[in-house]
Formats: C-alpha cells, sequence, structure tokens
C-alpha cells in the first residue's frame, strides 16, 4: 500500500479502519457471513489482515441468491485466501418467508444466522460478524433484528464506517469489488404479500442476467404477476 494512496483517505477514516482493526484483533476468531458485496467483502479482506487463519468465510446459497453471486464471492475468498464454505439455506421452505410479510427479511437472517452460529461453535469460534455498515441503521432492516437476537455483531457499524469510506477503503486494498452496485436478494423483486415462488425466482435471475450482458450494470426487474417493471 503505497503512502500516495493513503494521504488520498482522510484522517477520520484512516482511524476509523483502525478502530476496526482494533476490534477485530478483540474477537480472536471469527465467522463472517459473506456475500461478497462490497461490505462483507471488505470485512473478511481487513478480518483476514487482522486474525489470519482465525477467519471462516461462509456464504448461504439459496434460490433467493444469484448463481453468479456465489461464484463470484469463491473466487473473492480464494482470491483473499481464506477459508470459505458455501451452505445451503433453506429460508423459501419457511412460509412465514415465503408469504412475503414486510418483515420477511427477519426470517431470512434468522435461517442464515442461525446456521452460522452452529458452525462458529463446532469450529470453536466465539463471534459472528456481519458486513452491515453506520448507515444501514437508519433502514428498514428487519434481518438486523434476527442478528441482534442471535448474538452477531456487525464491526463496520461498531467502526462507524460509512459505506463511502468502505469504497474508498477498498480501492486503496485493491479489491475489485470497491465499485460494485450494491444487491438486494432477488425476493425483494416482489411486492409485500406477494407469494415468492421458485419458478419466479428463476424468471427474475434469467431476465437480470440477461440484461446484465446487454451492459447494465445495475439492474432490477420487478415481478408483478404476468408483467415485469425493470428499474
Amino acid at each position: 500500500m503505497s503512502k500516495s494512496k493513503v494521504d488520498k483517505i482522510s484522517p477520520q477514516t484512516l482511524s476509523k479502519l483502525k478502530k476496526l482493526k482494533r476490534i477485530l484483533q478483540d474477537m480472536g476468531k471469527v465467522v463472517v457471513a459473506f456475500s461478497g458485496g462490497v461490505d462483507s467483502t471488505f470485512l473478511l479482506r481487513v478480518a483476514s489482515d487482522v486474525l489470519g487463519e482465525n477467519v471462516l468465510a461462509v456464504t448461504g446459497n439459496s434460490e433467493t441468491y444469484p448463481e453468479k453471486e456465489v461464484k463470484e464471492a469463491k473466487k473473492l475468498a480464494k482470491n483473499l485466501d481464506v477459508r470459505h464454505r458455501v451452505i445451503r439455506t433453506y429460508e423459501l421452505e419457511n412460509p412465514r418467508f415465503s408469504s412475503n410479510p414486510p418483515g420477511r427479511c427477519y426470517f431470512c437472517k434468522q435461517e442464515l444466522f442461525s446456521r452460522l452460529k452452529e458452525i462458529a461453535l463446532g469450529e470453536a469460534i466465539p463471534w459472528v460478524v456481519d458486513g452491515s455498515n453506520y448507515e444501514d441503521r437508519f433502514d428498514y432492516r428487519p434481518g438486523a433484528r434476527a442478528g441482534k437476537e442471535l448474538g452477531v455483531r456487525s464491526p463496520l457499524k461498531e467502526a462507524k464506517l460509512l459505506k463511502s469510506e468502505i469504497r474508498k477503503l477498498s480501492r486503496l486494498l485493491d479489491l475489485p469489488t470497491w465499485n460494485k452496485p450494491s444487491l438486494a436478494c432477488l425476493a425483494s423483486r416482489f411486492p409485500y404479500e406477494a407469494e415468492i415462488e421458485r419458478k419466479s425466482l428463476r424468471q427474475i435471475a434469467e431476465a437480470e442476467d440477461l440484461l446484465r450482458t446487454l451492459g447494465f450494470s445495475q439492474v432490477r426487474v420487478r415481478h408483478h404477476g404476468q408483467t415485469a417493471r425493470v428499474e
């Protein structure tokens, strides 16, 4: 990391990075909920730098998560030389999730974090961490309640790192995700109370993949029965 690159980052942001490293150092060992997005990739990189082999990245894979993202997460973890595991999650089998209420994300995160807690227990790892950042506290995130109930920590949030700072620091660390568009799970493409079905999820995934081949880097295909709305 060159001095010229570091000089482009504000002292306040660098101070937050130091705080993040102290938080992780105090944890000792962590399981990282790793989606391959901007935040979790940055968290995984810093955790690996601080804790070395005492880091395990785990990616949840289900119909609500694009297969392309799973492949990218595997590649990123390999490039970071971090131990990585992909697990199957079954939130779609829970009617409290598939019926798609406004609090749907709670049941998804409850499924994922419960599985990560089991893995952490089996590996004698005291902490499960996720990539929520400081700005996420302003959003409607029912999944955050599941994390809190299960004792999942959010080091980026604890260090008060903003999304813009995470992108700048990711670029400083030469992470390919520094400018990656934000990605929400495919279940978010349905209006609340509309049933989430496997066939519909496949339709959305295929449509968005097609649009990306046409050069659209950030796209959403909203599912409205027989109608698709493209954003």
